[in-house]
């Protein structure tokens, strides 16, 4: 019986490490992601399709479904119940104060206001269940697939969830989308007064990978929790949810997106440095197409030229070692419904990479040279002379020999003129 109570009590002891015996990071947070964000491929991940609590991060999803629904300059009126009964983090909004949506955009995502999410919510949606709506048909849209969005704050509610996949894939589209990028990657902002503020609110950024010099400890050694090339995007806190963070680098020619749910704020920092390292230190990115690399001639109707010559707007890397170039298939889709005219440089399409039957990732294409409408009979007619260059060369030749017929008739009338003339001079003269 001894034996028996002397196992069970190692077996307890190691049980943690057992646990995550394959996990090679020994991160705290219960699960994690990281990604590449151009292509979206699963770099390394624990626990990645748990369902967890979000928290504040649910505002990665409010802020691009409204950037996308609405304009920056566009005036927002709060109404008389949004500002009561907000819990956590808020700009102290009032009944009947106008806003624009930059500035709410900004108290989102810097200050992480809640009263700021309700407000975006009924602005675009018109009640924050019509909204919720939104943010899961956009989740879905994006691939996110196990999570179940039902405010746009991320406040307690044991039925809204997510997971480490799902947050990396609305984080990756929410990273190309230029507004939002600008506004994560500010360290502070302020709002101007208001109809109902007399001063203004200056607003600072709670990702502390941006800006802090405050020491952590990773691997040993002592480094500031500010990562060189952060860029965004949203941290997150509730008692149910603990520390979240989901972050952003791009670095050396590189992007990727690492997502922390329910850690410490002891490992919160700590876990996002050791994901990091891990890419840049451990992955060999390997560089598979180029920028402006020449791709295919694609035809088009009625244009000054017969067809949109294609190239790669970025480069791509594969930066997955288990899988070769050579096993990577590449697919051209063109946009449907082009219109002329075409400028050099405008997206026209995109190439999705596929490997083992999956899209590892994808590359936008652009035109490399501009393309005019032009009437496809004179285009026609054009085309025909430019090419039948022989008949610009006969045509020439005899309007050459019809100037110089044209001069010599014109010269032996002269002459002739001038003949008649004085044999009527000498007439005269006789006559007289």
């Amino acid at each position: 019986m001894k034996k028996i109570c002397v196992i069970l009590s190692v077996l307890i002891i190691l049980a943690p490490s057992i646990l995550y015996a394959d996990d090679p990071l020994n991160l705290g947070a219960k699960t994690a992601i990281l990604i590449n964000a151009e292509t979206g491929d699963v770099l390394y991940s624990k626990e990645p399709d748990k369902k967890m609590f979000p928290a504040s991060t649910t505002k990665i999803l409010t802020a691009i479904i409204a950037i996308e629904n609405s304009k920056l300059d566009e005036k927002v009126h709060i109404d008389n119940e949004t500002p009561s009964g907000i819990d956590g983090n808020n700009i102290a909004l009032e009944p009947g104060e106008v806003l624009s949506m930059n500035d709410l955009l900004h108290a989102l995502m810097i200050e992480s206001a809640n009263d700021a999410a309700v407000a975006i919510a009924k602005h675009i949606s018109g009640s924050v269940e019509n909204f919720s709506k939104l943010m899961n048909d956009k989740a879905k849209d994006l691939g996110a697939k196990n999570s179940n969005f039902l405010n746009p704050n991320g406040l307690p509610d044991e039925n809204h969830t997510t997971t480490a996949y799902d947050l990396a894939m609305i984080a990756k589209y929410a990273m190309t989308n230029d507004v939002f990028k600008k506004i994560v990657g500010k360290t502070s902002y302020t709002i101007d007064p208001t109809n109902k503020k007399s001063e203004p609110r200056v607003l600072k950024s709670q990702n502390k990978l941006l800006f802090s010099d405050n020491k952590i400890t990773v691997d040993n050694k002592s480094v500031p929790i500010k990562y060189d090339g952060v860029n965004g995007i949203k941290t997150g806190y509730t008692i149910a949810a603990q520390q979240c963070l989901v972050a952003s680098v791009d670095k050396n020619n590189h992007k990727y997106i690492s997502v922390i749910l329910s850690s410490d704020s002891t490992n919160i920092y700590v876990d996002i440095h050791k994901l990091f390292n891990f890419a840049f230190k451990n992955l060999k990115p390997v560089k598979f197409v180029r920028k402006n690399d020449f791709i295919d001639n694609v035809p088009i109707s009625n244009g000054s030229s017969k067809f949109i010559t294609c190239v790669y707007a970025n480069d791509f890397y594969n930066d997955n070692g288990n899988i070769s170039n050579d096993n990577i298939k590449k697919t051209l889709v063109i946009n449907k419904n082009l219109k002329l005219p075409i400028a050099k440089g405008q997206v026209v399409g995109k190439v999705n990479f596929e490997a083992n039957d999956k899209i590892i990732g994808s590359v936008n294409v652009v035109s490399y040279s501009d393309i005019v409408y032009q009437n496809s009979i004179l285009k026609n007619i054009k085309s025909y002379f430019i090419h039948k260059w022989w008949i610009w060369f006969i045509l020439s030749l005899i309007l050459f020999r019809l100037c110089v017929s044209i001069i010599n008739v014109s010269r032996r009338m002269n002459k002739l003129k001038t003949l008649n003339a004085k044999q009527k001079r000498l007439r005269d003269s006789k006559n007289k």
